[in-house]
């Protein structure tokens, strides 16, 4: 659980003081990744971040059952912020908080608490695990269900465009996050209509998670305002690929890539074998968190430019976890990029079981398979790969069997997930859909 210093506390109420910040926003997650908030006064500020607010966590999807219900956020002062769209004078800033037990231990239905978990295992092994995401998302005039949604613009991959207002979004958003001291490594559109992608610079997992949170916040905000809205549903037009994060990661020991590999002529490491080993043996267990809604397997299919075998190679966009190439001046970027994860994931969990694979690998020194040749997107039928779970059904079956996500997210988080995913799964499977009364209805 992060400490609150007299100094960060105090440095917090002088900005708060100086810069006439009118709220502060208390953020935390809930086992799915929603955003949450308290919304405390100046004046409330001192009691929040010494002792925390007390509410009660059986509100809150995969908290607490009614009898177990009281919870504490505790600020993590290093993550405070000011939101910069608000006006001078009618200030709003953020701070990321950890949930803890009313007797103050960390509680374990909190997604930021489990990371935290996660990489101090690896840290007490000597690495430090970095990513960088790359997030796609969709700007549509409006999110009204009446019909299908209508991009904003008619785009395809790395378009220019003109003067428009997803072009102006999409740049006032990355101006935006660089205020925050986010750093992009760069953005553009993506392929379909409407989809835009931004791409952040490699932090340490805890930190991008906590990034991840706030660039989706900020791109729907800044969206709102414009009178547009964004989404980062992972499929939500037929006929087009789905948004992805396409997640690049490293592990660092001694200030140094453990990936990097000198005698290796795909410029990895042992242990990098190892990890990517870990993440194949295990895919099928950890895609009930990368791919979490029922949506998600409308982008997991043949065809759509996103993988769906269990498979890995070089700088192959078709396989699962692709190896980039990098320049030969450098060789310190090395690094894995798994391409499973889809924009509306969890990413407090789904960090934690990308590297709870990858470590499992390592620690039980698992043997790399070959790799995989030739385009997977199109060249499916006569592949003899083993594929990621097609549905939540099969991905959650799937996960409730697996012994790595029990001990990676323990039996609370695990419990209240698949509960979740399970319930939306059967109220999909019970819904008639435009689909079938448009085939079936005028036919029998």
């Amino acid at each position: 659980m992060a400490s609150v210093s007299e100094q960060q506390a105090n440095y917090v109420l002088r900005v708060v003081e100086e810069r006439r910040i009118r709220f502060v926003q208390l953020w935390f997650t809930d086992v799915l990744g929603r955003l949450k908030a308290f919304h405390v006064t100046p004046a409330e500020l001192e009691d929040a971040l010494e002792e925390g607010m007390t509410f009660d966590g059986s509100a809150i999807d995969g908290f607490s059952r009614v009898q177990e219900a009281d919870v504490l956020a505790k600020p993590d002062l290093d993550t405070f912020q000011l939101l910069p769209w608000h006006a001078e004078g009618e200030g709003v800033a953020r701070v990321f908080c950890d949930i803890a037990t009313v007797d103050g231990a960390p509680f374990e239905g909190c997604p930021r608490n489990r990371l935290r978990r996660i990489l101090d295992g690896a840290h007490d092994e000597g690495f430090t695990f970095f990513v960088a995401p790359e997030l796609e998302f969709f700007y549509f005039d409006s999110l009204e269900p009446a019909g299908p949604p209508r991009p904003v613009d008619l785009g395809s991959y790395f378009d220019l465009g003109t003067d428009n207002v997803a072009g102006r979004l999409r740049r006032d958003t990355v101006r935006t996050l660089e205020e925050m001291g986010i750093p992009v490594e760069h953005a553009q559109h993506e392929d379909a209509p409407g989809q835009h992608e931004i791409d952040l610079r490699y932090t340490d997992a805890l930190t991008m998670a906590d990034t991840v949170m706030t660039v989706r916040h900020v791109v729907k905000e800044l969206a709102r305002q414009a009178g547009v809205a964004a989404s980062f549903m992972p499929k939500p037009l037929a006929g087009v690929q789905g948004s992805g994060m396409h997640t690049h990661l490293s592990l660092w020991r001694d200030d140094t890539n453990a990936f990097v590999g000198d005698d290796d002529r795909y410029g990895l490491s042992p242990l990098a074998h190892q990890f990517i080993a870990g993440l194949l043996t295990h895919a099928k267990e950890i895609t009930a968190i990368t791919n979490q809604w029922v949506n998600s397997y409308k982008r997991l299919v043949p065809g759509n430019e996103a993988p769906v075998h269990v498979s890995w190679a070089r700088n192959n966009r078709s396989a699962l976890v692709r190896v980039p190439t990098v320049k030969r001046t450098k060789v310190t970027s090395t690094r894995l990029e798994y391409r499973a994860p889809d924009s509306a994931a969890n990413p407090y969990l789904c960090f934690a079981v990308i590297l709870a694979a990858g470590m499992a690998g390592i620690r039980g020194g698992y043997e790399l398979p070959p790799e995989a040749a030739g385009n997977l997107f199109t060249h499916t039928e006569d592949s003899d790969l083993p594929m990621l779970p097609t549905s939540l059904k099969e991905a959650a079956d799937t996960m409730a069997g697996s012994e790595l996500l029990h001990e990676t997210l323990g039996e609370h988080l695990v419990e209240w997930f698949l509960r979740n995913k399970r319930a939306e799964w059967a109220a999909y499977a019970e819904t008639v859909t435009p689909f079938e009364l448009d085939r079936y209805l005028p036919l029998l």
